[in-house]
């Protein structure tokens, strides 16, 4: 038996893209088979709602909200969810778990901190970072920044995403040995009707930490990654400037036939 999890996903109340009230998640993800949630909604360099001019304490109180009354309703009805968010570079992205409100509280400079300080502190405190959508073209992105080194596993599949830029990035982690995630990036509950996505568990998770071993450990699951994200083919090609990243955070311009042997 698998146990199956959103990772991946955004609410009404913290996330200013967010279409669906948190609570009102819940019903339907038990109906579809979930066993279980992690919100990640934008954070304070992101989309996110809040005001980010209250002060630190109070941003993350209001920014909390989604979390905390879908995870209301999840205690009610026995369903599990989890905390984590969505950290934005501009234009990257990036899925942290396993910290909580109260270190969020204790850290207002983390919104100055770049990649790898960031990185850091997030596994430093016990938890992991997960880089989102990586190759995601979009209006608000003007190139694409890759840095397999200040994150513990790339989204390889993505259903915000058109699939030939989850082939990009399946085949990038594939060819690098990076730990594969898969999310919906759900914004709006009526995508359950039609995405495949998410991950499955060898062991129902019981809190955060157990996601955060599985990913660390690279052992217990498996994405849910559709065929048509896989194959890489020489009409699939990025359009925007890349730029690749090492363990310094340095960064290098790329081409497609520095990244892939078509």
């Amino acid at each position: 038996m698998k146990y199956k999890y959103e990772i991946h996903m955004h609410t009404y109340e913290s996330s200013a893209c967010g279409k669906t009230h948190a609570r009102d998640y819940i019903r339907p993800l038990i109906e579809k088979g979930y066993d279980g949630i992690i919100i990640t909604d934008h954070f304070f360099r992101g989309n996110t709602r809040p005001d980010r001019n209250l002060p630190w304490p109070e941003y993350i109180d209001e920014y909390c909200r989604g979390y905390e009354e879908a995870k209301d309703e999840g205690d009610k009805l026995g369903f599990k969810v989890f905390f984590g968010w969505e950290e934005c570079f501009r234009p990257d992205e990036y899925l942290v778990y396993g910290l909580d409100k109260d270190w969020l509280k204790s850290h207002p400079e983390m919104t100055t901190w770049d990649h790898k300080t960031y990185y850091e502190q997030i596994r430093k405190a016990g938890g992991c970072v997960v880089g989102a959508h990586p190759f995601r073209e979009r209006g608000y992105v003007t190139q694409v920044n890759l840095h397999p080194f200040q994150c513990d596993a790339m989204e390889a599949c993505n259903f915000g995403n058109p699939p030939w830029q989850d082939v990009l990035a399946y085949n990038f982690c594939r060819d690098r040995g990076i730990l594969m995630t898969s999310g919906t990036d759900m914004h709006d509950v009526s995508v359950l009707e039609s995405t495949p996505c998410g991950m499955l568990f060898d062991e129902p998770l019981t809190c955060i930490g157990d996601f955060v071993n599985c990913i660390l450990t690279g052992k217990g699951f498996t994405p849910m990654i559709p065929d048509d994200r896989r194959e890489l083919t020489p009409q699939i090609s990025n359009t925007l400037p890349m730029f690749l990243y090492d363990e310094n955070n340095v960064g290098r311009s790329v081409e497609m036939k520095d990244l892939f042997i078509l």
